[in-house]
């Protein structure tokens, strides 16, 4: 029996020798060493060995799979190196090569002035509120206090997709959501702002798109009146155009508020004095607003003798504009580099 251990040895050791992958080397394992191997079937028959050639042969037995175990491990991490080794050297980097430059993005004006509107309304303890692009003329007109005959409401000036659904021409129906979820939840008093995107058929051109940005902010409560909604926009102005940014207020008509004002500030290119952007009168219109109507209280499921509210809307891509001295909106939406690289 130990010549058959010798000579199985003998015959692994050849088959190593050949041995190039380390699927062959497991193959040869399995062969000699499994379950089924040729060395555990000359264990089986050590039974049949006397006491005393026992320990003899248990030992040459021991020593050929150690042997063959340790020539497999060491074969293999031969394979695993010669790999490695070979791997690196095609893998190399030529670092005397020119490097390829990446290119960083950067933030669309549209996303700044969004982000900078919305930071500062965050300040003053304002959340966040969003809602369907697709809405219901329910919401977008009839709860806003809307007239019938109003000319927003026509299909010339509107995407209708049946006589009740539409894309909504304002983000004004997220302030009517946002009272009706407070009513019901009583969540009352309300403090939100609301960007999004809002859609109107409009011809594109220098100064209109029919795809817009609005932030609208809406406040409702106990006592709420023209000082604190007067003081709400002259910070705003004062954090987004600077200190000495004065405001006007305009007064003005919109169906969803009473009394309504268009805010005017300082052109902040010329400080007033009159410039070419704010076409020699010193003055920017920036927005529209007022006091939350009754009728709008109302049409949500809230008493306008005990509740009052101010409310406000503002064109994102006006104020970029505006800011960034940009004289043409189609540049917002072209997705040129070149433009974008500026900001």
């Amino acid at each position: 029996m130990k010549e058959k251990l010798l000579s199985l040895k003998e015959e692994a050791v050849k088959l190593l020798e050949d041995a190039n992958t380390v699927e062959e080397l497991d193959a040869i394992r399995v062969k000699y060493l499994g379950k089924k191997g040729e060395l555990t079937k000359i264990l089986k028959d050590m039974g049949r060995l006397s006491k005393e050639e026992k320990p003899a042969v248990g030992k040459v037995a021991n020593e050929v799979r150690e042997f063959l175990t340790d020539t497999i491990s060491s074969e293999k991490e031969r394979i695993y190196n010669s790999m490695m080794k070979e791997k690196i050297e095609k893998e190399t980097i030529d670092v005397t090569l020119p490097g390829k430059n990446t290119k960083v993005g950067k933030k669309h004006p549209i996303s700044r002035m969004i982000d900078e509107v919305s930071e500062i309304f965050i300040g003053m303890g304002f959340s966040i509120a969003e809602g369907p692009e697709v809405e219901t003329v329910e919401n977008n007109f009839d709860a806003l206090n809307s007239p019938q005959d109003h000319p927003s409401r026509d299909m010339s000036d509107t995407f209708y997709f049946s006589e009740d659904v539409l894309l909504r021409t304002q983000t004004s129906p997220v302030q009517i959501r946002a009272m009706k979820e407070a009513v019901k939840n009583d969540g009352l008093p309300l403090k939100i702002l609301v960007p999004g995107r809002c859609f109107r058929a409009d011809t594109p051109d220098a100064t209109h798109s029919p795809m817009f940005h609005q932030i609208e902010l809406l406040v409702v409560g106990k006592d709420i009146t023209m000082t604190e909604f007067k003081g709400t926009m002259n910070t705003f102005v004062e954090k987004l155009f600077g200190k000495d940014t004065k405001t006007k207020f305009r007064p003005h008509n919109f169906p969803f508020t009473e009394p309504s004002a268009e805010v005017d500030v300082t052109c902040f290119k010329c400080g007033g004095e009159g410039c070419p952007v704010c076409k020699g009168e010193g003055w920017i219109e920036i927005l529209g607003s007022g006091m939350v109507h009754p009728n709008v209280l109302r049409n949500c499921g809230i008493d306008p003798d005990e509740y009052s509210g101010f409310a406000a809307g503002m064109g994102v891509e006006r104020l970029a504009m505006l800011k960034y001295e940009i004289d043409d909106i189609r540049l917002l939406f072209e997705n040129d580099i070149r433009f974008l690289d500026q900001f």
